[in-house]
């Protein structure tokens, strides 16, 4: 159960840094193999997400966490994004552990809402 509430913690803290621009909090919490893939990319590394996938200025308002289930080593998330222009949109994203450290994730684009 110590797992699962570490991961939870986990998950929700890299949105936060996200939202913060906090690229370090982030690669602290992706090994060094990490991979992102997404309708727009598959498998980058984390060099290629951190310039692809974090913005280059803020870019959102805020993330709000609607589903969040971590099963063994997987994570998945629900998640409404608020953008600042006022847009918003529904994901889902799939969160692979390795340890204490994320070493994939996968995005499945929602809707705008």
């Amino acid at each position: 159960m110590q797992s699962v509430n570490r991961r939870t913690c986990h998950v929700r803290d890299l949105y936060s840094a996200y939202l913060a621009d906090r690229k370090d909090i982030a690669g602290a919490m992706l090994t060094e193999d990490f991979t992102f893939s997404s309708p727009r990319d598959h498998h980058i590394d984390r060099a290629a997400y951190f310039e692809r996938c974090w913005p280059k200025e803020p870019l959102f308002r805020a993330i709000h966490i609607e589903f969040l289930a971590i099963n063994g080593d997987e994570a998945a998330v629900r998640y409404r994004a608020e953008k600042l222009d006022g847009a918003s949109f529904a994901n889902m994203e799939s969160l692979r552990f390795r340890g204490d450290r994320i070493a994939s994730v996968e995005v499945y684009f929602g809707r705008n809402l």
